[in-house]
């Protein structure tokens, strides 16, 4: 099969939910349009005429795919709130995506206050492929500490972690950063705290998660930031010698090109897969998904969606 690992779509529960608020995040209407406000970026208008299921559903099978996965936008902060303000976004979110059907899938997420591994199992359930969390959540030692329990539970269960792009748990903003953030260009979070937030929790997982959940299958976003090209960095600096070939470790082409997706394989074969970030990136713009080698695209996303991957780790 053809899949879309990282896709994101507007559902009407959880954009009511967020209409409610009154805190970061929330979505105000304005003159026709749905503004997004967030924490920590500039307003961003979002197309709801765009994000009809039916819409959306077509543009699958326009891209030639066969499946798209769903994920929550986690630079939205909502995993990252008190528990009692994640809960009711995070069960919009999950209705309304659950409730789509096919050509699309639904990765989980949960609060990341009080992590319980209880909720990987209500999500699995409920019918979620793996589980999502945001790159801040496990981007430190003391990070991957906090939710040791959450991905071993995930690891039994034979399911994946998707890494997304975005914070871990809010600590609130100060007046200073909301006016700096209120300046920079619309994709200046993307190209900078974006990335390097995926570095970062590329490089903790790789330095220390591997080894605490050796059975753990995960699948980092926009190519982990880039990250594996700077291994030569990393032993030049002192850091851990890598593993040549870590067959659980995956990465999606999220915001980037057929030519740049390769420079990241060639340091991992057969562990690229195909995201596009849709709404927020147009594939086409990048000559995505045409530009991808599906025959093994395709069984990498076979590997990486099913427990097949974890037996034949085990097996070595």
């Amino acid at each position: 099969m053809r899949v879309d690992v990282h896709q994101h779509l507007w559902t009407e529960p959880l954009v009511e939910e967020l209409s409610a608020r009154w805190e970061f995040p929330f979505i105000r209407r304005e003159s026709g349009l749905a503004v997004l406000y967030l924490a920590d970026e500039r307003p961003y208008v979002i197309d709801l005429s765009s994000e009809q299921p039916s819409r959306r559903a077509e543009l699958v099978g326009h891209d030639g795919l066969d499946r798209a996965l769903l994920c929550l936008s986690s630079p939205l902060g909502i995993e990252g709130l008190s528990r009692e303000q994640a809960v009711p976004l995070l069960d919009a979110y999950h209705e309304g995506a659950l409730a789509l059907g096919e050509p699309f899938g639904v990765w989980g997420a949960i609060p990341l206050a009080d992590p319980d591994p209880g909720d990987v199992d209500v999500l699995l359930a409920r019918g979620c492929v793996g589980l999502s969390l945001p790159a801040g959540a496990i981007s430190s030692l003391a990070g991957l500490s906090r939710l040791a329990g959450v991905l071993e539970r995930l690891a039994c269960a034979g399911a994946p972690l998707l890494v997304h792009s975005g914070p871990g748990r809010v600590t609130g903003v100060g007046a200073c950063q909301r006016e700096l953030c209120l300046s920079e260009p619309l994709w200046w979070p993307a190209m900078t705290r974006y990335v390097s937030g995926m570095q970062e929790a590329w490089l903790a997982f790789v330095g220390a998660g591997r080894a605490a959940h050796p059975h753990l299958r995960v699948i980092f976003t926009m190519l982990a930031g880039l990250a594996p090209l700077h291994g030569d960095r990393l032993r030049a600096r002192g850091g851990p010698e890598l593993s040549e070939h870590d067959p659980l470790l995956f990465y999606d082409s999220s915001s980037y090109g057929a030519q740049t997706a390769r420079m990241v394989t060639a340091l991992a074969p057969s562990q690229l897969l195909y995201g596009s970030d849709r709404p927020v990136v147009e594939p086409a713009e990048l000559g995505m998904p045409a530009g991808m080698d599906w025959d093994s695209v395709a069984g990498a996303t076979a590997r990486a969606l099913s427990g097949a991957a974890v037996a034949d780790a085990v097996a070595r």
